[in-house]
């Protein structure tokens, strides 16, 4: 989870988090190779007493500031189409779970199974957190999915619009009142993954945490007939 002194992204817990971190290291580079070069002429300009008065077009530079700029933009945009169809949904999840948005906590129905499962998640509040909790992201229930499964998740709202969102797992979708916004994911190392709202909803929008705990196979099924 971020902390106060975390100035990148956390760390990934899915596929689709690494290309997207990946993606963005690639193109923070060429800007910064992009703003260097900038720089670099502009003081070279900017010291530079010699002036050419004869000069009215210059059919070379024209040519290179114009072509040099499209191979740039293809090098940003075969890795953003790559990382776009990953984003495709998934035909053959193997878990759908169904997430309600409400003022000012989280429903979830588990649907695959002959009893439905269902749970409120509230936030706990920081009086009732012990010493090894996180002020204002715990809650009482937590969201448990099997690691290395694809999971596809549906996202909806009671009330308001919400935003149903987990870095780490980088998924963030929005929750409207009577539609289903769909996506999937994938969860490659077993923890505890921590998210918010992430769309103002109303007075108590920052208290309606989020949390997705991954576990084996074996663990999610003995918490599946616990329920």
């Amino acid at each position: 989870m971020a902390t106060w002194s975390n100035l990148n992204f956390q760390n990934s817990a899915s596929p689709l988090m690494e290309e997207l971190i990946f993606f963005h290291d690639h193109t923070l580079l060429i800007l910064i190779m992009i703003t260097m070069m900038v720089l670099y002429i502009m003081l070279t300009l900017l010291f530079n007493n010699k002036i050419n008065k004869l000069l009215l077009q210059g059919q070379t530079i024209e040519i290179i500031w114009t072509i040099l700029p499209a191979f740039i933009l293809i090098f940003i945009a075969l890795p953003s189409l790559q990382i776009l169809y990953m984003l495709d949904e998934t035909f053959n999840p193997l878990l759908s779970i169904k997430t309600i948005g409400h003022q000012w906590y989280w429903s979830y129905e588990y649907m695959d199974f002959k009893n439905k499962i269902e749970f409120d998640s509230y936030l706990i509040p920081h009086q009732e957190n012990n010493i090894n909790s996180f002020r204002l992201l715990d809650v009482d229930n937590h969201v448990v999915l099997p690691m290395n499964s694809q999971i596809r998740i549906l996202v909806t709202a009671a009330d308001v619009i919400h935003s149903w969102t987990v870095p780490t797992l980088g998924v963030k979708i929005d929750g409207s009142p009577g539609r289903l916004n769909q996506s999937s994911f994938l969860i490659n190392r077993p923890g505890k993954f921590y998210g918010q709202c992430s769309e103002i909803c109303g007075a108590n929008h920052s208290f309606m945490p989020i949390i997705v705990e991954s576990v084996n196979l074996n663990n999610f099924i003995s918490w599946i007939i616990k329920m």
